[in-house]
């Protein structure tokens, strides 16, 4: 982890009134550590694209705060966001990867089986499958990606060279054993989709929320839940089908993600309603929110570019909740979700 703790709490006088925009060495700092913190975001992504986006976003929100306001008090506030985010994408990391171990060993246990029913059909290879079948078995035990790596390296050139064999024999068992593989694979990419990402609006999902949820608890921070529903959005659906609504949602979501804190993770819980889990105190949460209801909220056009397209106002209520220590999640998720439909219940009043 890059510090610039020795420029921001120096014993020296002199040294805490160092100007940062001015004093040359401090200035070259900064730049290496912003530059440091989009190396770190890039490294992610390319060790796990999909779960290293959301980290590189995030650096990448922190280095452009610190290139507009350099200031010692954001430096400090950067390196603890700094910390969380990494600690997080570590955690969500080891998690992606162990999940995709599982998904390897037990396809390599199904292979094991598959081969084994061959063997059993062909006294040919009786006693090739049956030895094969067992380091197939093995290799679902260990733990080591390293040792995974080396015997499944091993395993598939024996399989391919048995396998190349039994071609000219029987393409109708090499046609089951690319089946098992062609299975596994749509799992594990279906797996990695749905641990990730709402598929219509592309923002986090409400098993990402409740891990980011879970995560703060665990870790004793200071966070606030925000909870949105849109109001009115039944009749969209109702006037113009369920195609337009889709398309006000992912509007709606994507113009939510804009004006969200890089730090903070924006979701769909369901339906019309969005969560936000946002970093800091009530205080400050309901300051954000004020905020963001000014940009999100307000006039929509579905349909840009037809013939006809079809303009809405959108509106939501809101309700935003601290999470206090002890609290559990589902406690916290009914205490923001009350919050939401007391600001409906006087959205309507005003209406009436």
């Amino acid at each position: 982890m890059i510090s610039l703790r020795k420029y921001l709490n120096a014993p020296d006088p002199i040294a805490q009134c160092i100007d940062i925009e001015t004093d040359p060495l401090t200035a070259v700092t900064m730049e290496c550590y912003r530059a440091a913190l989009t190396a770190i975001g890039k490294a992610a992504t390319l060790a796990c694209p999909r779960l290293g986006v959301d980290l590189e976003v995030g650096l990448k929100g922190l280095e452009h705060r610190l290139l507009i306001d350099p200031s010692p008090e954001l430096v400090r506030t950067t390196e603890k966001q700094v910390e969380i985010q990494l600690q997080e994408w570590g955690s969500r990391t080891a998690e992606h990867f162990k999940g995709q171990a599982d998904e390897v060993k037990e396809l390599l246990i199904a292979l094991a089986r598959t081969a084994e029913s061959v063997g059993s059909r062909d006294t040919g290879y009786a006693s090739k499958f049956t030895d094969l079948t067992g380091r197939l078995a093995k290799i679902a035990d260990l733990q080591d990606i390293t040792q995974i790596r080396s015997s499944i390296t091993e395993r598939v050139a024996e399989l391919k060279s048995s396998v190349d064999q039994m071609t000219r024999e029987n393409r109708e068992l090499v046609a089951q054993l690319k089946a098992e593989v062609s299975t596994y694979e749509t799992r594990l990419k279906s797996a990695e989709q749905l641990a990730l990402r709402d598929k219509l609006t592309n923002v986090a999902n409400r098993r990402s929320i409740e891990e980011r949820i879970q995560w703060n608890m665990e870790h004793a921070l200071e966070f606030c839940v925000a909870m949105i529903d849109l109001n009115g959005f039944k009749q969209v659906n109702d006037t113009y089908g369920h195609v337009a609504g889709d398309e006000l949602l992912k509007q709606f979501a994507t113009e939510l993600q804009l004006n969200t804190r890089s730090g903070d993770l924006v979701g769909r819980w369901g339906g019309d309603e969005f969560v936000v889990v946002l970093a800091g105190n009530l205080l400050a949460a309901k300051a954000h929110i004020e905020r963001v209801e000014q940009w999100v909220f307000g006039k929509y056009t579905i349909g840009q570019g037809s013939k006809t397209p079809i303009v809405t106002h959108l509106v939501g209520a809101i309700g935003v909740c601290e999470w206090r220590q002890g609290q559990a999640l589902d406690e916290l998720i009914a205490e923001v979700d009350a919050r939401m439909y007391q600001d409906k219940k006087l959205i309507q009043q005003k209406r009436a």
